[in-house]
């Protein structure tokens, strides 16, 4: 768990900064949300990368986490900011997997 918060918080800050310096400047709260929706991504991606887990436990989590983003994205922004991140986390979440598939073990974590 702890490592898993770890990827949330340096996923979040690098996509954050890398963000701010390459991109055109928007609103702080804005590039903070769609950051953090790839921090959640990469961590919720190593959280559940465990091969004993069920197929939809791992999806159940994942679920839970794009219902998170959204539920924020559409409290605090509209709809047009929430959407991307979706994407952004979707994607995070895929390309984990894809990389650990190249893998003997089929996970990231071992």
């Amino acid at each position: 768990m702890v490592k898993a918060l770890m990827y949330f918080v340096v996923g979040t800050l690098i996509s954050f900064f890398l963000r701010r310096f390459t991109g055109g400047q928007a609103d702080f709260w804005v590039e903070l949300y769609v950051a953090s929706a790839f921090g959640i991504g990469w961590g919720l991606a190593y959280f559940v990368d465990h091969p004993e887990w069920p197929l939809h436990k791992k999806m159940g989590i994942s679920l839970i986490g794009i219902v998170f983003l959204v539920a924020i994205g559409l409290i605090f922004f509209n709809f047009e900011t929430a959407v991307p991140s979706i994407i952004k986390f979707s994607t995070v979440f895929v390309a984990y997997y894809m990389i650990a598939s190249f893998r003997e073990s089929k996970s990231l974590r071992y």
